[in-house]
């Protein structure tokens, strides 16, 4: 028997609630995160989850901008956020949960984008992105992120080279450059035991995206993607990780879809 965590930035829940809700009924993931709901709290469409089978609820609104949430099958408990650079936006939620093997933190992130210009000295988003990673590190260096968490959630950074369309004229593009790339993979191999779920299963020499802009006509065609959505965990966790997928038709299901689909990961029971 396996189960599923899903992670995927919907770009406004009420807005595309009637595809989360096809997504759920043909995947049926255990859980799913979502960044960018773009909601309030009591704005969140509880009812149609709970009647999706998704009882289980963890959300951090924020009108009109960012947000973050989790439903779940199974009972979410110790449910808290954290507030990163002391500015108050709702980028982070996490919550215990147990599908069988035992409880696991889940955390649920959405790291900022960072502008368009890479220089923090002229650009207050990327300082605030960078700013954000740095206490992700310190954060992570905490006894307490050695086993039983799992984070996951759009990151905003395609760190590998085949994890964008071309790394050669990416690398000055805000999500690939080397202040972001390296920063992330410091937090990926920086003591902390974290494993990338979805590269354990697809090695890195195959090109593999989550996110298409907007701004692309023709996205599958041109298929200038990035993987900004990630799936991590602490190597306990990852000892039962037997898959991973990335959803990529659900870029084009729909005439207004999210630019980001969503990422699967896949666990056994002992």
């Amino acid at each position: 028997m396996t189960h599923s965590i899903v992670t995927w930035n919907i770009n406004s829940v009420r807005l595309r609630l009637p595809m989360v809700l096809d997504f759920l009924a043909q995947y049926q993931p255990d859980v799913l995160m979502l960044q960018e709901i773009k909601c309030t709290n009591d704005q969140f469409p509880r009812n149609a989850f709970t009647e999706a089978g998704y009882p289980h609820q963890a959300v951090h609104g924020q009108k009109g901008y960012h947000g973050v949430a989790i439903v779940s099958k199974f009972p979410l408990t110790d449910i808290s956020s954290r507030v990163f650079c002391e500015i108050p936006e709702s980028r982070h939620i996490s919550a215990l949960v147990d599908l069988g093997h035992g409880p696991f933190t889940l955390h649920n992130f959405y790291i900022p984008a960072g502008g368009d210009e890479p220089d923090p000295e002229i650009n207050p988003k990327f300082k605030h992105k960078l700013g954000f990673l740095d206490e992700l590190r310190t954060w992570f260096g905490d006894p307490i992120f050695q086993r039983g968490h799992l984070i996951a959630g759009d990151f905003n950074i395609a760190p590998h080279e085949n994890d964008v369309w071309s790394h050669k004229q990416l690398l000055k593009v805000v999500s690939h450059t080397p202040v972001e790339t390296e920063a992330l993979n410091a937090l990926l191999s920086g003591g902390h035991g974290w494993v990338d779920l979805v590269r354990k299963h697809v090695p890195l020499d195959q090109k593999l995206y989550s996110w298409w802009s907007y701004r692309s006509p023709d996205w599958d065609n041109s298929d200038k993607g990035r993987r900004l959505d990630h799936i991590w965990s602490t190597a306990d966790i990852a000892e039962r990780s037997v898959g991973a997928e990335i959803i990529r038709p659900a870029r084009g299901w729909t005439d207004k879809p999210s630019d980001h689909v969503p990422v699967i990961a896949r666990f056994r029971l002992p």
